[in-house]
């Protein structure tokens, strides 16, 4: 009787806990149209986050980069580098223009409100380009250092060291006979000392790069402040003949 008692006891409890099992193993699982918004949601806050954080692709619009960056070449620029450091020379930087740099600036939004609306919502998650003035260089000097041009050779000189910059695409004609133009005729200016904070740019492809070297006659003397640097240009992610890292080319250190 012990016996026969016993083995109902443990037969019917584990005959609930089994039941019980296959109730908890049985709970639906929602249907994917369910769960879509909710990973939306997750992309998005992701995207957004990455964006703001860590960097975001830009589109090449000119020439002034060349043969180091081509028009239409899409570039990944972070923004990791300098949260710790300062711009350094030799970086290909993407910042926005100070307000004397605006001046054939052309906003990329509708003028339509709601659409307008839609553009700046998107443009949180890198989906749509920001609406600023963006653009593209390369450090040449930093804040402190005296920059100008030209050495007998025709090299940029900063700090009376002349600069030998292998990145150059093309450059004014320099003379050794006869005196030489001045910006935007030629490849004199300076020299200038780059306030502290701020940073002295240039394009590779020189006789085709409206750069700090146009705007010498604002209050900043054609510099940029660091807090406009959106951040470093890494890598060429398109088209995928152009793919490829963009390295920093220190010409101070050669």
């Amino acid at each position: 009787m012990a016996d026969d008692s016993g083995s109902g006891s443990v037969s019917d409890s584990g005959d609930d806990n089994g039941r019980r099992g296959k109730k908890r193993g049985a709970k639906k699982q929602r249907p994917f149209w369910q769960e879509l918004p909710i990973l939306i949601v997750i992309a998005a806050v992701i995207a957004a986050l990455m964006v703001t954080f860590v960097g975001r692709p830009y589109v090449i619009p000119s020439q002034s980069m060349e043969d180091t960056l081509q028009i239409g070449d899409r570039i990944y620029v972070q923004k990791i580098s300098y949260y710790g450091s300062d711009p350094s020379a030799g970086e290909v930087v993407v910042f926005v223009g100070p307000p004397s740099w605006n001046g054939h600036y052309k906003s990329v939004r509708s003028d339509n409100t709601v659409v307008r609306g839609v553009q700046n919502f998107l443009s949180y998650f890198g989906l749509v380009p920001p609406d600023e003035n963006d653009l593209v260089k390369r450090i040449i000097a930093v804040g402190g250092q005296t920059v100008q041009c030209c050495d007998p050779q025709g090299r940029v000189m900063v700090d009376g060291k002349p600069l030998d910059e292998p990145y150059i695409k093309k450059d004014y004609p320099w003379y050794t006979d006869r005196p030489n133009a001045v910006y935007p005729a030629g490849r004199v200016f300076g020299p200038v000392k780059v306030p502290e904070g701020n940073l002295w740019v240039m394009g590779d492809n020189r006789n085709e790069s409206a750069d700090s070297r146009a705007h010498v006659s604002d209050e900043l003397q054609g510099t940029v402040p660091q807090d406009n640097v959106r951040g470093k240009t890494v890598f060429k992610i398109w088209p995928p003949s152009r793919i490829g890292p963009v390295r920093t080319q220190n010409a101070q250190e050669n």
